[in-house]
Parts: C-alpha cells; structure tokens; sequence
C-alpha cells in the first residue's frame, strides 16, 4: 500500500477477504479505521481500538487518560497547561509524595501522538543553555505541544507493559525494558528503540499482578465510560519507591518490545486476538514460556536517528547465527531490489531477536547473529551497520534478591542491610517476613522502604506445610532469590526445604555439627552447654537449610575464644556480634557461585565469533581429500581422493610449536606470521620422512580471547598449509585465565602426511653420496630464548632499527620472518626418487640435526657451508659464540640439508631450481665414518 487512509484500508481488505485486521501504528487508530472497518466490513475482526478508545494515547489529558489516571491509579501529578509559554520548568516544582528529597523539576509531555516521541528527560544536573527545552516543546512537538501536561518529578526504573484487552478485561504479558538512546551508555539521541529485552527482572511477580490490576481497572474504567478498549494496551510505567506509576498508555504494540514479548507468548496469538475481538479474552487459558528470556538488538544505518544513508546491500541473514534455532530476524527499514538483493531504505532497518534459557543465552543469540549482519556501501566495502552492545548490561548483572524470615529483633540483620546499602555486597533486601505481629525485625524491614515487601503471616488455623506455603508465596511473589532465617522460631515444613533447596540459609549459635538442635533462647541453652563441656571455642555457623534441622551442609563458620571467665550471657553476646558479618561472607559466596562461563574468564560468545571469522582462510586450504570446512568434532579426509591406496600407503604424524619467537609476537602485536611458523615446523619435519603432508591441525591457548590477534594468527596458519598443499582441516581454541596472563598465548600444531610403504625416507644413504642445502629464511623458529637475550644485551628492542639489515626496518619485523617451507620444492624431488635422505636444520642445528639422517657407519663431511647471513653474523659477534657453538644453536643460513645420489645431482637441482629455488648450496658429502668419530666434520669455517 502507497496510502493509509481509512478507505484504502477498507478497500484492501475486502479485496484479501482477511477475516482480522490487526492494526499496528497508532496514528489510523487515531483516525478511526477501526470504527470504518466494523461498519465495512461488520463480519471482520479489527484488533485494535474505536477513535474514541485511542483517545488514550492521542491526548495525553484526555477524558479517558483522565478516567484511568484519577479513579485509584498512581499516576505522577497531571496539570494540563494551555500557554508553552508560560511554563516557567525552572520554577514549578512537585513533590513525589511521601519520598524526602531535593525538590526537583517536573516532567512534561504534549498531549497528541507525537507527545512523548524524543522527550528529553528534565535534568537539572545538564542546564537547559538558551531555553532549548523550551524550544523543543514549541518546536519539535509541532501542533502536539500546543497543550501540555506537567507531571511530577519520579525516579526509578522504566518497564513496558504490553496486555491483551477484550474491552472488559485484560491479560498482562510478560514486562520488558528498551533501550531509546542511540548510543551504548544510554547516550546520543533519543531514537524509536535500539532495542530490548524480557522478561524484565526488575518486575517482580507481585509488581507484574499490580500492574496487570491496574490495567485490568483501567479497561473496566472505560467499559463503563462506553468507550471499551480491545486491542493491545501498552501501558508505560515507572517502577517508583513508592511504587508503579503510570508514565503514558498507548493503543498498540509497541517496537522493539513486542519482538521480545511475542516470541514468550505459548499460547497461539491468533487464538488470543480471535479472543479479544470476541470480547472472550477469560475463555482462553492465556500462557507464556517459563524459564525462557528474549533479548533483541536493532541494526541501523550509521548515523541514525540523523541523516543516514540508504541502499546499502545487506549481507549475512543467511548465515548459520542468523538461521539458527532460537533467533529471529525482523525486517524494517528494507526493500528488495530487482536483483532480489535485501537493501537498506530506512534508519532502523532490522530487529535480531534471540531467545534462550535466561538473559544471558538470548543476548548472546542474538549478538551472535548481529555480528554477521553487515550493511555493506558497495563503493567502499564498507559496513555502515551501527548497534548497541550494551542491550541488557544493566539486567544482567542485577542485584541478589534477599528475602527474610524472622521471629525477633533481627540484630543480625543490620550488618547485611548496611553491606548491601554501601556496595559491600552485590544484593538488595526486598522482603522480610515474620510469625510475630510486633517482631522489631518488621521494623527494619519497613526502615528500607515502601518497596520492600514487609509483611505478618499469622499461623492461626494453618498447619505447618499451609504456612510456610503462605510465606514462600510472599517470598516468591517479592522475587526473592535467596532467603535468611534471622532468629526465627519455627521448625520448617519439607515442602518448603525443598522449595527452596540451595537457597535458604540459617544461623545457628555453635560450631556445627556440635550442640545441633539447640536454640539461642534468652537462657543461654547452646552457650550454657559450651561452658559446661569447657570448650576452648565457640562461634557461629552459617548452614543450608534443610528437612534435618541443623544438618545441612556449612557455608561459613566464624570463631571465638572461650574465655575462663565466660558465662552464657557473655559468650552469647560475642557469639550473636559474629552472626550478621558470617551472613554478609556467606551472601557474598552465593553471590561468587552464580558465575557464568564468561565470569570466569572465558567467552564462548568470542570463540563462536573467531570461528566465524576464521571460516574462509581455513576454506582457502581445501585439497584433493577434505573440504576444510569448521564446526564439527573431528576433521576428515579422503586418502583415496587424495591418490593415495590405503593398503600400500603409511601415514606420518608431525607435531611441534613455534617456542618463544612468540614472545616476540606479542611484543609487537604482529601475530600474522608465526601461524607459517607453526606449520613450518609441522610439514618440514614431515617431508624429511618422505611424505607429502595432507592436513593440518592447531591448538592455540590463551589467558584472554582477543578474537583479532587469534584470527590473524590463524590466518597465519591457513596461509602456512597453502604453502605446504594441506588442508587445515581443524583446530583448538582454549581460553585458560588460570593458566595463561592476559595478552599471552601458546601454539602448537600436528601434522598428518601420507608416503608410500616403499618410499619411507630416509633409504639408501650410503658414502657416496652428496650434500645440498637450500637455505633458511632467517632465524626460524629456533633459538629465541638466546635471541632475546642477545638484543636485551645489546640494548634495543623489537622497536628498534634492524641493524644487521636496514631495508628490514624494525629488529621485531625481521626476526619475525617466517620459517620457510620446503614442500612444494621437495616433492617433486620426492616424487622421482632422486632422494635418499633429507635433513629439516632447527634447534640443535646442522651439527645435531643431520645425524638423524646417518647411519651408524656414515659420517658427513661439510666443506661448503655458506657465509653466515647478517643476522647470524650480528648475533655471532654479540654472543661472543665459536663456530661449533653456532651450528649447535643456529640454522646458520641453511634450512635443509638434501642427501642425493652422486649421479642424481644435476637432475636434483634441475628440478628444485624448476620449484622456484635459485640458490642451492654444495655443503659437501659422505664418507665412511671410523669408529665413534662425530657423524657431522665441518671442514669450512663460518666467514
């Protein structure tokens, strides 16, 4: 539809044959289109209410909003002002009742739709330069603001209650928090919704049935008036000290609560809003999801609520986040082009809504999803995608839920009220609950509030199991999480031991398991028994609660000397000084053990995203035998596919690491090479067995997942198996904070290469036959720990000028130089057998290396070696090192070492200058060796 009107919407649906119509903006509710569809089309049902119903949103002072205000709802002070400019905000002022503060300014909305839309909040704190809120009435509410409503000044958290109305009744869903500020912080501009969440922990079960009363009153208050609502009623409230107030009503759904409202609803909607329609809302058995949380982010354009652009191609709804079970991509601001490219054409252009388990699962569903979404500017390959990814920190982390059960003064009650009140501990009181009428412990319950539930549950007539009922009801109802006895003096049911297994605490005055069963009446019974069995301590216990009495398993105990003098009356009062500091450290346990995978320090969230991240360089290594493909338990390959047959085919295993080269990494935060280290050192130590390696896999560990620098190692890594033709095919990421400081990380590598039965290398080394050498790239991966030292010695750093190579630039870039692989330019060598042994140069070097190749009997005679590089030439005249200590530490410029038959030689280097290799070395050759005569005699110096 190009148009909105009435008509139109009359003429659509007679043409559709729709049998409802739900009607989502406010402004055609405004305009009447439900009064024109029940005259057009009297069998269609409109989900959504008369003009003269939507009233209630429309004007803010209107005869409605004043019936459902002024009738016994606690609305904030309402006073209609027909001159703006005549509001002077800085001089009228209102009081909250019943709150003691500083008097502050009142709030203010105009009266027609657009009353609320970008309201600035009245804050003092900021100043109002040059009258701009003023201006903001005057200007940006247009013909809204011709009349104002002044209300009072109230603080506390803001909830969106959205209920199914049938014009007698009304059903409350579940409440939920958006996020209006354009940016993180609740900063920027006010916008429609960057997103929200629900449930909303912050209301309770006992608020949520208050709310859902005052809403149930406000849809019988205008029954009676002859203006019955049927629709959604979206009531806004503020969750007050004094309790909810009613901020605004609006007549629909409301964006972005309902994308996470609807997907709680298990009940079918169409079945509710039939309902509703049908004026049969009590007929249906209205249900919700238990244990189930829905959190949703907005994508926008950047720039948002401001000028934004348009046409961006958005990229990533078909990933596997967004397809996944449990999320939900809602469209906005998009269009389809003729190319059926997904396009942006508006500011909020999609709602990624993820549900889980609790809070925690939804945000990260949909986070997860968001972070492959890009709105990509085709000019620049840019993303211009802005999002909030603060949505739901403030829920997350919410405050322990205390409840308190107690019979007497509750003196060990003050010092968690006052660990709670001074941050100490990372929770809030919100009911307390006593057997006794006049318990002083009520008293203390009222002192923190109205808000807190402060309630006498008289036992007369009940039976143990229906009182307790009755208090876990108040406990419950108040959302308790966790509850204290606090002196109270009753022995507890077993429906509500279990009820509240795990959860509910008691102190008892001795070192449990001694003296159990006993109470700390005013005879002094517990302290009496100490003294008389003359023990040298007592103290306090902090136990579960369970069906034994005082047998449940000990959280805290604390500890006091008995002294000689003692009597029951003053070892009782040392004793009851240590009961609240042992709640205090036993609230603040329980508040350590609710810890989540991320609390302790590890991100699944981060994994899943490096995983995403990594997929197309791992993709780029696909060979003959896998698909490199990530996510499953184990990696596959296909031998036959690879032209191998299994039954004349040995597999080679190779596994090593890059050592302390990566010291030198995370000095200079370049992590892009040391993943070629990492399968360097795997698939040279593998050809020199004579096998071509097939795939690789990793392990990287870390204190802290930073997702880019393990990528771009990574990265690394899938660039090294290009080199050597395998496939990297799998890997581990393990996040250990206990075991790794942040920044740091390890790396290790295994290699799996395959070679035929008869071509197991080495074979056939005999005198005879000589020494080639390709040489090495630089330092590899060898010998860090003295290379370290050697620079620390000279006085430099990784920063500084490379001085043994100007055109490197820093020292860090060229020790940084990937070890060469030797794979591609040896196998073909391999392949035509002109081979009898090979020699990969690392730790140990050319003198501990080449041996391993040898037979007993044969011994290599060295008479060319190279010119040391000036890399080894710098370290060799800082060191101080001889030759032999050199070639025992150092590659020396040579990074392996091939043993070919004498008449293979010129075919040799034919084929390795053919595989890109220019320079290859004549090292020398092999002689018999006479008795234990070292395998390896240079016979050249290093110049």
């Amino acid at each position: 539809m190009t148009k909105c009107d009435n008509a139109t919407v009359v003429g659509l649906v007679r043409r559709v044959g729709a049998a409802m119509v739900v009607v989502g903006p406010e402004q055609p509710l405004v305009d009447g289109v439900a009064d024109e569809l029940a005259a057009a089309c009297p069998d269609v049902k409109v989900f959504g209410p008369s003009k003269a119903a939507a009233e209630l949103e429309a004007s803010k002072h209107s005869a409605p909003m004043r019936t459902g205000l002024h009738e016994g709802l606690p609305p904030g002070a309402r006073h209609p002002d027909g001159q703006v400019s005549e509001l002077h905000l800085g001089r009228r002022r209102h009081r909250v009742r019943q709150v003691a503060r500083p008097v502050r300014p009142p709030g203010r909305q105009g009266v027609g739709p657009r009353g609320r839309q970008g309201r600035p909040p009245p804050d003092h704190a900021r100043g109002d330069p040059g009258g701009r809120q003023r201006d903001h009435v005057r200007q940006g509410l247009r013909a809204a603001g011709d009349t104002c409503v002044v209300e009072s000044f109230m603080t506390g958290p803001e909830a969106s209650c959205l209920a199914f109305c049938d014009g007698r009744t009304a059903v409350l869903m579940p409440a939920a928090q958006d996020h209006k500020r354009a940016l993180d912080g609740d900063e920027g501009l006010n916008t429609g919704g960057m997103g929200a969440y629900a449930p909303a922990p912050c209301v309770t079960p006992e608020l949520q049935r208050e709310i859902e009363a005052m809403c149930v009153k406000t849809v019988e208050k205008m029954a009676e008036r002859g203006t019955p609502y049927v629709g959604c009623l979206y009531a806004g409230m503020m969750l007050t000290p004094n309790g909810p107030s009613v901020l605004e009503f609006n007549c629909r759904f409301g964006d972005p609560e309902t994308q996470v409202v609807l997907p709680l609803l298990e009940t079918d909607l169409y079945e509710v809003m039939s309902a509703c329609c049908d004026g049969k809302l009590n007929e249906v058995d209205v249900r919700f999801k238990e244990n189930v949380s829905a959190a949703t982010v907005v994508c926008a354009a950047k720039g948002y609520p401001e000028k934004y652009p348009k046409g961006m191609a958005i990229k990533g709804l078909d990933s596997g986040a967004c397809q996944a079970g449990g999320v939900k991509v809602y469209h906005a601001g998009t269009k389809v082009d003729a190319n059926g490219v997904t396009r942006c054409s508006g500011g909020r252009v999609l709602a990624v809504t993820g549900t889980g388990p609790d809070l925690t699962g939804a945000l990260a569903s949909s986070y997860r999803a968001v972070k492959t979404i890009a709105f990509e500017d085709e000019p620049t390959g840019e993303s211009l995608l802005h999002h909030r990814t603060d949505i739901a920190k403030g829920a997350v982390g919410r405050k322990l839920r205390i409840g308190v059960l107690g019979s007497t003064r509750g003196t060990a009650l003050l010092p968690v009220m006052e660990a709670c009140a001074n941050g100490t501990l990372h929770a809030e009181i919100v009911a307390v609950v006593s057997n006794r009428s006049a318990a002083p412990i009520l008293d203390k319950g009222r002192s923190l509030g109205v808000t807190v539930t402060t309630k006498f549950v008289s036992s007369k007539g009940l039976s143990r199991e229906q009182y307790d009922a009755e208090c876990t009801a108040v406990l419950a109802g108040a959302g308790v999480e966790y509850v204290l006895l606090v002196g109270y003096m009753r022995i507890l049911s077993r429906q509500f031991t279990d009820y509240w297994a795990g959860r509910c605490i008691n102190v008892h005055p001795s070192l449990l398991p001694k003296h159990a069963g006993g109470m700390d009446l005013a005879v002094g019974v517990v302290h009496q028994a100490v003294i008389d069995a003359k023990e040298a301590e007592s103290g306090c216990t902090i136990h579960e609660v369970t069906e034994e009495v005082d047998g449940g398993p000990i959280v805290v105990q604390k500890v006091v000397k008995v002294d000689p003098d003692d009597t029951a009356e003053s070892l009782k009062a040392k004793v009851q000084a240590l009961e609240g500091p042992a709640f205090v450290e036993a609230i603040q346990k329980k508040c350590k053990t609710s810890v989540s995978y991320a609390d302790a320090g590890v991100s699944i969230d981060a994994g899943n995203d490096l995983v995403e991240m990594i997929k197309p360089a791992c993709k780029s290594t696909r060979r003959a035998g896998c698909d490199a493909d990530l996510g499953g338990f184990g990696g596959l390959f296909d031998l036959a596919a690879a032209g191998y047959d299994a039954s004349d085919t040995i597999i080679i295993g190779a596994t090593d690491g890059v050592g302390t080269k990566l010291r030198v990494a995370h000095a200079t935060r370049k992590h892009e090479s040391v993943g070629i280290d990492l399968v360097a050192m795997c698939v040279n130590d593998l050809i020199v067995a004579g096998g071509e390696p097939l795939f690789f896999l990793d392990y990287f560990a870390t204190g802290k997942l930073d997702v880019d620098e393990a990528a771009a190692v990574v990265r690394g890594i899938a660039e090294g198996c290009r080199q050597a033709g395998c496939g990297l095919i799998g890997g581990e990421t393990a996040e250990m904070p206990s075991m790794y400081a942040p920044g740091d990380y390890d790396l290790a590598g295994f290699s799996v290469g395959a070679v035929g039965r008869t071509k197991v290398l080495p074979s056939g080394v005999a005198p005879g036959d000589v020494l080639l050498g390709l040489p090495s790239s630089g330092v590899h991966s060898n010998g860090f720990s003295l290379v370290r030292k050697l620079v620390e010695k000279a006085n430099l750093d990784y920063g500084s000028a490379c001085p043994w190579d100007e055109s490197a630039g820093t020292i860090g870039d060229s020790l940084l130089t990937p070890t060469k692989i030797y794979v591609k330019c040896c196998l073909p060598l391999l392949r035509k057998e002109v081979l009898t042994g090979l020699s990969h140069i690392t730790g140990g070097g050319v003198l501990e290396n080449l041996p391993w190749s040898l037979p007993p009997g044969v011994k290599a005679e060295v008479t060319g070696h190279p010119p040391l590089p000036s890399v080894f030439a710098w370290m060799k005249r800082i060191s101080g090192l001889d030759d032999r200590e050199m070639l025992r530490t150092f590659n020396c410029g040579v990074g392996m070492v091939l043993i070919v038959k004498r008449g293979s030689v010129e075919e040799a280097k034919r084929l390795l200058r053919e595989a890109g290799e220019e320079v290859i070395y004549d090292l020398g050759e092999l002689v018999d060796r006479q008795g234990d005569e070292e395998q390896v005699e240079m016979k050249a110096g290093l110049s």
